[in-house]
């Protein structure tokens, strides 16, 4: 269910899609579906369709035509549901539901024989949840919407048992306790919850499966709250790469998105947030302050202080600190990128070297070559973008600009303080600056040509 209009949010973006962990937070729920084995996944949205063009393929997706609460909305997914195997209902603001706790649900409803089962935890501070009535019996007799004043009684206001917002149905008896539905209560909406007492009124059973993780069950209505569902969702993730082999310093301060992949003795440093489709290797070291998005590095890298979108770094490469790695950025076995470097769409050979203050952008950088302090690729002319081209082994001096196109040959060498706007041909040096003039005695002549002479 995920067609609330999430005003709380106080957003132009629709609630269930405010990322969690680099995935829209209805992903979250979808995802555990298909783990736990779902065969049919159905989305409920608003009348907008905003939800529809932001799903995972093969996820349906259904209308709910007016707001009329979350019976309104299952009903809503009638003509898509099997009617002959369990229905599992989820909220696309409650995301952190696992495959393991939706097994254990449908597991629970088998073993029950009841034609619902509800998923129920204890909460300290019950505000804002329905209560769950229990029967005589322990079974559930109803769940007591508190949504508004005069919905609930004062003591069932006292109860910290809270409907969930999980349910599992036999397909039969749902389609046949929708249409009854009233909407006497003090929203005028109809409650899905309401179904419970519906059954039970034609004699079926229903079932409570309590979890024993409230944290499972979390919802978000506000920015609060998403605040609080992340750092759950962010901990778990940590939690699994560390039993997976990684370490990580301070879980409370990386961040690592849910798509990430890391290898194993890779060590992750206090700041190190990693993005997107991002995948790190073995025995790598990451931060501290280091933020890469949609990044690909090999074994045994390291990286400090920099940062990095879709830039892929081989094995042994080191970075930093305080780099840039821009797009199309590729480092090769053992290149070195250094302090206040900044690399754009460029491949830097193995073994290559640029240690500091460099801009190497539309360029190509052979095998052991070492480009010196502050050396620049000047790549647009202001109209179109071109490209360098520097061979194997070449050592160019420090302050030296490269104005593309140009190429410079194997083991070639560039004067310090060169503008290079010419090809230098292999074992070759290239020099682009004006002579050294020394001018003898320039100091006392300035002092003798003052108007006042020499100052006392």
């Amino acid at each position: 269910m995920a067609a609330g209009q999430g005003t709380r949010m106080r957003s132009r973006t629709p609630k269930v899609l405010h990322p969690i962990c680099g995935r829209p937070m209805v992903h979250w729920p979808i995802h555990a579906a298909r783990e736990a084995g779902a065969g049919t996944i159905v989305v409920v949205g608003s009348p907008d369709g905003t939800l529809a063009a932001h799903l995972p393929e093969g996820v349906a997706h259904v209308v709910q035509p007016t707001q009329d609460g979350t019976g309104g909305a299952v009903a809503a997914t009638a003509g898509e549901l099997p009617h002959d195997v369990p229905v599992v209902i989820l909220s696309g603001d409650v995301p952190l539901m696992t495959a393991d706790a939706i097994r254990a649900l449908v597991d629970a409803h088998a073993v029950s024989g009841a034609a619902a089962t509800m998923v129920t935890a204890i909460l300290d501070d019950p505000t804002g949840y329905g209560r769950v009535v229990r029967a005589a019996d322990g079974s559930v007799a109803e769940v007591v919407e508190t949504r508004a004043d005069g919905d609930a009684t004062p003591a069932q206001l006292r109860i910290k048992e809270v409907n969930t917002g999980v349910f599992c149905f036999r397909a039969d008896a749902l389609l046949s306790a929708l249409p009854r539905l009233g909407t006497a209560n003090a929203q005028g909406e109809r409650y899905l919850p309401d179904t419970l007492a519906i059954l039970r009124a034609d004699g079926h059973a229903v079932a409570a499966h309590l979890v024993e993780d409230p944290q499972l069950t979390l919802g978000v209505n506000d920015r609060v709250q998403l605040a609080q569902v992340t750092a759950v969702a962010r901990r778990r993730i940590l939690d699994g790469h560390m039993r997976a082999g990684v370490t990580v310093i301070d879980p409370g301060a990386t961040a690592v998105d849910v798509s990430v992949a890391i290898g194993q003795d890779t060590v992750l440093e206090p700041g190190t947030i990693l993005r997107g489709a991002t995948v790190i290797g073995s025995d790598c070291r990451i931060g501290p302050q280091v933020t890469l998005t949609d990044c690909t590095l090999h074994d045994g890298v390291t990286i400090r202080h920099a940062f990095g979108t879709q830039a892929v770094a081989h094995d042994g490469v080191t970075v930093g600190p305080y780099a840039y790695l821009r797009p199309g950025a590729v480092l090769r076995d053992g290149a070195k990128v250094g302090t206040f470097v900044e690399i754009k769409n460029s491949e830097i050979g193995p073994g290559a070297k640029v240690p500091h203050l460099s801009y190497i952008g539309d360029a190509d950088v052979g095998a052991d070559s070492n480009l010196g302090a502050a050396t620049i690729t000047a790549n647009y002319d202001g109209r179109r973008k071109h490209r360098t081209t520097i061979g194997k082994r070449v050592r160019s001096g420090v302050d030296v600009t490269f104005v593309a196109p140009v190429t410079v040959g194997d083991d070639a060498v560039t004067g310090a303080g060169s503008v290079i706007t010419g090809d230098v041909p292999a074992g070759s040096l290239g020099v682009a600056r004006a002579r050294l003039r020394i001018i003898d005695d320039y100091a006392a002549r300035q002092q003798a040509d003052a108007p006042d002479g020499p100052g006392d």
